[in-house]
Parts: structure tokens; C-alpha cells; sequence
């Protein structure tokens, strides 16, 4: 999930086990320890783009990283706060609730985590949300900026908290519906058409948990569609990609697609462009690709042009939006227009 969502959703649990005995210091708390994972953010400043990739959500999102940071953590604070006299287990669970949380939520992504670095490099990821859900956002949010005007002796402080994470719960379960719902009406429109497949995956476009992105991989390439939850045509109307991976024969001994096609999970393309041989991976959708059946994949690497690879997770994401594109956004999460055009 995005950070603002971990702060606030760490806010309130932090209140709700702690608020009591050391005040509005317990959101802050939770809120640090909610973020700790993310602290691989610094690796950036000193790797390449492709070891970043790896790093990011890497050991820092492990279970072993996890175990040692909350014995850290809970240790320090009850050596910092040993006049109120708060349990160690009490600490141990607390923390332990933060990071546990953060580490759970990141895998609803589709960028993966590495679980179980550094003794396995796989990374595991469950496609059910955007990395930026307002819907989902929007509860633990409300509800931390309730906590912080509150006064701290305010009977209505643990009823906000609650709420906070119970409506994103609810929310959270919803996805996870859209999801069986999703990759059931892919499957049988994948059989209905004869596209043979040999694996597939879903994952939902910006901002929302309606209409969804789907690549399954054939022999050659990869078949993607994109379906609402609420189309009423039992059919998905899919686009062709071949995977041209006879391209990057001149890049097999290098680090930085070794990385690539490791980080990609094998949902990859490869093209051509001004920029000399394009990698694309699949896992991030395209660039409005339900207006425009054609439309460049959002994760688009230059392996001849390092210069230009500043940012490649979300490059271009939202260059082309405007009213116009928004609009006809929300008309195919509505179930209309549920056929790509290619323009």
C-alpha cells in the first residue's frame, strides 16, 4: 500500500493499544513502526534501477527482518517508557501488529514482497489492490485525522480507531471478492474464445477495484483484456502481444536484465523504440489500455539508454489523462464500451 495508508492505519491501532497509557504518542508510534519496512526506500540513492527493483520490498518486507525489528522495537520503547510500566508482551504485540500488518497488506500488490528473503528470492503477491485504493484509504485516514482532534480522554477515541479498521477491512474482503469473481469470467472467456493459456493473472487499474487487467501468457506472447465487475457481455475482448524475446539476445549476460526478468516473474515483453530495445513488464497494466487496445505498458525499461530509467514502475502512468480520458474511465468501470478500440 501506499505510505500515507500505512501512517494512518498505524495511527489507529497504535491508539487502540496504547492511547490509554501514554497518549497521542501512540499514534506516532504506530504510525513509525507501520512505515519501518519501508525504510528500503534509501537503497535508491546508492543502486541501479534494477537492483532497486529487487530491493525494494525485499528484506526489509521479511519475515526475518520483521521478528528482529519487533524485539528492537519493543524493547526500546519500554526502556523509554518504563515509568508507566507497560508489559513487555504488551510492547511485543504491538509492534508486532504494525509490521505483521504492513507486510499482510503489501501483498494484496502487484509489485510483490519478498516474504522470505534472504532464503528464497520469491516474492509474493495476490493482485487484489491498487497500491493507491482511495476507497480504501479513505477509512483509516478519516479516521486518524479524528484521532489527532480528539482530546486524548475522549470516550470516542477507540470507537473511531475501530471504525477506521474495520470499514477498510470490509473493503479489503470486498476486493478479495471482485477478485474470484474476475478471474472466474477470464477463465471461462479465455475457454469460450479457444486461447490456449499457460498461466494468467488479474490485477485491478487505478484507483479502483472494478474494472480489472488480465495477461495470460500463451507460447509466444500474452493475451490482454480487461473486464468490470459489472459487464453484463459474458465475453472479454483480448489484444495479442507477442513476446518478441529473441531481442534480447544481446542482453543475456547482462546484470540488468538478469534482474528484470527476475523481478517480472516472467510476465514480460520485449519491443523497440527510439531508445534502442524496450522490457516490458506486463504486471503494471498499460497506459489507459481499456480506451486504447494498443496502448505502451506502463513499466517500460531502456536497456540501451540507462539515463532514461530514472523511474519505470509507474512511467507515463497518468501522462495522457485528461476529462475526457477520465471520463471514458469511469464509463468502462461501469460495464459500458467493454470492447478495447485500437486506434
Amino acid at each position: 500500500m501506499d505510505s500515507l495508508t500505512h501512517i494512518a492505519i498505524g495511527a489507529c491501532i497504535g491508539d487502540l493499544f496504547l492511547g490509554k497509557k501514554i497518549g497521542k504518542k501512540a499514534m506516532l508510534y504506530g504510525a513509525i513502526a507501520a512505515s519501518l519496512p519501508d525504510i528500503d526506500f534509501i537503497a535508491s540513492f546508492w543502486l541501479s534501477t534494477p537492483d532497486d527493483l529487487m530491493a525494494h520490498r525485499g528484506f526489509t518486507h521479511s519475515f526475518l527482518f520483521g521478528f528482529l525489528f519487533i524485539l528492537i522495537l519493543a524493547f526500546l520503547f519500554r526502556h523509554r517508557h518504563r515509568v508507566e510500566n507497560i508489559p513487555i508482551k504488551t510492547w511485543l504485540i504491538f509492534m508486532g501488529t504494525e509490521i505483521a500488518g504492513h507486510l499482510f497488506l503489501d501483498t494484496f500488490n502487484a509489485y510483490g514482497i519478498g516474504w522470505f528473503e534472504p532464503f528464497s528470492h520469491r516474492r509474493i503477491s495476490f493482485n487484489v489492490i491498487f497500491v493507491a485504493d482511495p476507497f480504501f484509504s479513505v477509512w483509516p485516514g478519516v479516521a486518524a485525522i479524528a484521532l489527532l482532534v480528539l482530546n486524548r480522554n475522549s470516550n470516542k477515541r477507540s470507537k473511531w480507531a475501530r471504525l477506521g479498521l474495520i470499514f477498510c477491512s470490509i473493503y479489503l474482503t470486498y476486493c478479495v471478492v471482485n477478485k474470484f469473481k474476475i478471474d472466474r469470467d477470464m477463465r471461462q472467456s479465455l475457454e469460450n474464445q479457444g486461447l490456449r493459456y499457460n498461466r494468467y493473472f488479474t490485477t485491478p487499474t487505478p484507483f479502483n477495484n472494478w474494472l480489472w487487467y488480465a495477461a495470460a501468457e500463451t507460447d509466444s506472447g500474452f493475451q490482454i483484456g480487461y473486464r468490470s465487475v459489472f459487464d453484463k457481455n459474458q465475453e472479454t475482448s483480448f489484444r495479442f502481444f507477442p513476446k518478441k524475446d529473441y531481442l534480447l539476445n544481446p542482453f543475456r549476460d547482462h546484470h540488468d536484465l538478469h534482474e528484470l526478468v527476475r523481478f517480472s516473474q516472467g510476465y514480460y515483453t520485449a519491443d523497440t523504440s527510439a531508445h534502442g530495445i524496450v522490457f516490458n513488464d506486463l504486471r503494471f497494466g498499460q497506459m489507459m489500455g481499456w480506451q486504447d487496445a494498443d496502448a505502451h505498458f506502463v513499466f517500460h525499461y531502456y536497456l540501451q539508454d540507462s539515463d532514461a530509467n530514472h523511474l519505470v514502475v509507474q512511467r507515463g502512468r497518468f501522462a495522457h489523462w485528461n476529462w475526457q480520458s477520465i471520463r471514458v474511465f469511469v464509463k468502462r468501470i461501469r460495464g459500458e464500451n467493454n470492447s478495447c478500440v485500437k486506434r
